[in-house]
C-alpha cells in the first residue's frame, strides 16, 4: 500500500507538470491565457510560489483520491480511466472552484473552460498512464 502512494505521488507530480506545461503553452498554440498560479496566488496573499505550490499539491491531493477510490472502478486502460477521473476535478473547478474566485461558471468563457478541460484531461491522461490498470485479486469492484 505504502509503494502504491509513492506511486501515485509521483504519478500526480508529473500529471501536475504535464497540464502545467499545456497551460505555460497555451497562449502560444492559441489558447487562452491559464495562469493558475497567479490565481490561487491572488486568493493566498499574492506570493506566486503559494499559488504554485497549491497547485502542485491539488495535483498530488487529487492523484490520492484516483489511487484510493476510483482507479479500480473505473473501466478502459490505465489512461482512460485516468482521463475519466479527470473529469471530475474539472467539473467540480468549474461548477465551484471559477466562481469562487470570480470567474463564473465554466471559467466564464467557453474558451477558458475548455482549455480548463485540455489541462485536466493532460493530467488525468498521464496518471493513469503511469498508474496503469490496477492488478486485481478476485474483484477490482
Amino acid at each position: 500500500m505504502t509503494r502504491s502512494l509513492g506511486k501515485a505521488t509521483v504519478a500526480g507530480l508529473t500529471a501536475t507538470a504535464a497540464m502545467t506545461l499545456l497551460m505555460v503553452m497555451a497562449p502560444k498554440i492559441g489558447m487562452p491565457k491559464m495562469d493558475i498560479g497567479a490565481m490561487l496566488a491572488s486568493k493566498m496573499g499574492g506570493v506566486p510560489a503559494l499559488g504554485w505550490a497549491a497547485h502542485f499539491m491539488i495535483g498530488i491531493v487529487l492523484a490520492l483520491v484516483y489511487a484510493l477510490a476510483f482507479q479500480r472502478r473505473l473501466p478502459g486502460a490505465g489512461f482512460v480511466r485516468g482521463a475519466v477521473f479527470a473529469l471530475v476535478p474539472w467539473l467540480v473547478a468549474q461548477l465551484v472552484v471559477m466562481p469562487m474566485m470570480g470567474m463564473g461558471l465554466f471559467s466564464g468563457s467557453v474558451a477558458m473552460a475548455g482549455g480548463s478541460l485540455m489541462g485536466h484531461l493532460v493530467y488525468g491522461t498521464v496518471l493513469g498512464g503511469i498508474l496503469g490498470v490496477p492488478e486485481c485479486s478476485g474483484s477490482c469492484a
